[in-house]
């Protein structure tokens, strides 16, 4: 399983929210690049990135910090927030950005997500927020009456390079992932899963490799020391063999 250690950008600095809720939001660090650095020097081979300003705004916000992120990293990044034209996917692959997170055009025209994967195999990732089952949009901003798993469905023929699953209720509050939701998403497509929201501890690191997730992203129990990063990547890599899908 691979662990992608999460950079979540709010005018320019990292930071967490509580639950997707703009308004809880805690500064880690002013300078995101210093972070990313961090994260590989303990032993991280990518790191995930959300322009939360993006998500907000609609399109791509924080590029310059986005270079630098991919610079000082040295490693694939992952970035979501607010890529939702074929302009915006450019301007992030120029960034140097190995995969991109569609999630908000992905409810509004999950044909062109499918025609964008078969244009990029393997670079565009589907990212999948839910509430209450029911998939979020526009930085969590918004809930829809589609469930989870039927827009994953829709679009898991197509050469995507993963499905990011995030319980928005279990994201940032330090309390364990929704493991029956990522079970069932996991069941339902066959695309590598990556989960995301809530993981804060080994066991729950453990858990989810020994369950065969692909992959998991992993933002404040790193942030607050309730995961050592070092130990986390020794005990995925003892326990499973990464799934080469996401390479």
């Amino acid at each position: 399983m691979f662990i992608y250690p999460a950079i979540d950008l709010l005018n320019g600095r990292c930071v967490r929210l509580r639950q997707g809720d703009y308004s809880r939001e805690t500064v880690f660090s002013d300078d995101p690049a210093a972070v990313a650095r961090r994260w590989v020097e303990l032993g991280a081979d990518r790191v995930h990135v959300v322009d939360l300003d993006g998500a907000k705004a609609g399109r791509p916000v924080n590029g310059t910090v986005i270079r630098k992120i991919v610079e000082s990293a040295g490693v694939p990044v992952q970035l979501g927030g607010g890529i939702r034209t074929d302009a915006d996917l450019a301007a992030v692959f120029d960034w140097g950005v190995r995969w991109a997170v569609l999630g908000t055009r992905a409810l509004q025209a999950p044909e062109w997500v499918r025609a964008t994967a078969t244009r990029f195999p393997n670079r565009i990732v589907l990212g999948v927020d839910a509430k209450d089952g029911y998939v979020a949009t526009e930085g969590w901003l918004e809930v829809s009456r589609v469930k989870a798993v039927d827009l994953a469905t829709q679009v898991s023929d197509a050469p995507l390079a993963a499905v990011v699953y995030t319980d928005i209720a279990t994201d940032g509050m330090m309390q364990g992932p929704n493991f029956a939701a990522l079970a069932e998403m996991q069941a339902a497509v066959p695309t590598p899963l990556i989960a995301s929201g809530g993981v804060c501890s080994l066991d729950h690191v453990k858990r989810l490799a020994e369950a065969g997730t692909p992959g998991c992203i992993i933002g404040r129990a790193l942030y607050e020391s309730a995961i050592d990063l070092t130990e986390a990547l020794a005990l995925t890599r003892s326990v499973t063999r990464p799934d080469r899908r996401l390479l």
